[in-house]
């Protein structure tokens, strides 16, 4: 099984890392079910990390990594860190009707989507992504 790490490196959101931790760890195991085709990393990695951060602090691996500037809600590199922005949580859950664990957790299903062959950059792709990433955080919401 590969072994996932949540760390929470900013103080301006509060996250529920206990639940997290716990949805994260069912999540990935559906993500893993998924025969997505192909050899991706999901399948060859012995390790996940996932790094909460600020809104500057993911600008930063935004510009430094893929040359965009902004901040962004998730970035997914294919060595299995997968980064993740609470103030785009925390601004998305208040939109959207729900907490701000659930909206990290959604962009950390994201990430393992990702890792599990998932493109999202080609429109019919991402309708396929986001079906299946919503079908995974709805089992997982319910996680306490």
């Amino acid at each position: 099984m590969i072994e996932l790490t949540i760390t929470n490196k900013q103080r301006s959101v509060r996250v529920n890392l206990k639940r997290l931790r716990k949805a994260a760890a069912a999540a990935l195991k559906a993500s893993l079910a998924l025969k997505a085709g192909g050899q991706f990393a999901l399948h060859t990695l012995d390790e996940i990390g996932v790094a909460i951060v600020s809104d500057s602090a993911i600008e930063r691996v935004h510009v430094d990594f893929m040359a965009i500037a902004g901040a962004t809600d998730v970035i997914t590199f294919d060595h299995g860190e997968i980064v993740v922005s609470a103030d785009t949580a925390a601004t998305c859950a208040k939109e959207h009707g729900h907490s701000v664990d659930e909206e990290l957790m959604l962009y950390i299903i994201h990430g393992f989507l990702h890792l599990a062959g998932y493109d999202d950059r080609i429109t019919a792709e991402r309708k396929k992504m986001h079906a299946v990433q919503n079908r995974i955080w709805r089992e997982v919401r319910a996680v306490r």
